[in-house]
């Protein structure tokens, strides 16, 4: 997922079924827990555990991008197909553009999890 140590996370979206393996391993690599929503510290990057019902993806990408830094990243970490709340990668596709972002890849992160990694676009950067 590229971070490292020394990286601040944002962590949005946390529930009961999100996978604990995930957030232990990236807080080891970056030697921090995870900040919550409610921080005002600009992020190197910003998780979103996004389930179908959660509302619209677009408006939470849009927030997510007030705390990121110029070079931050945001991902999406969804449930897999077949699994409750599983979003379609459609639904993040269509709703990254009109955030100004740019989908640039989408990994297998859990068993039960799909993380899509998105950026800001260099013509919302200006």
């Amino acid at each position: 997922m590229g971070f490292k140590k020394g990286d601040l996370i944002l962590e949005v979206g946390r529930v009961d079924d999100c996978d604990i393996h995930v957030r232990e391993v990236l807080c080891e690599i970056t030697g921090s827990e995870f900040l919550e929503a409610d921080s005002q510290e600009v992020v190197d990057g910003v998780i979103i555990w996004w389930h179908d019902s959660d509302g619209d993806l677009v408006d939470e990408l849009m927030d997510a991008l007030t705390y990121l830094s110029e070079n931050g990243s945001i991902w999406v970490l969804t449930p897999k197909i077949g699994r409750s709340g599983h979003v379609e990668p459609s639904d993040i596709h269509d709703a990254a553009p009109i955030a100004g972002l740019s989908v640039t890849s989408s990994i297998s992160i859990a068993h039960d999890w799909t993380a899509t990694h998105l950026v800001a676009r260099k013509a919302a950067k200006r």
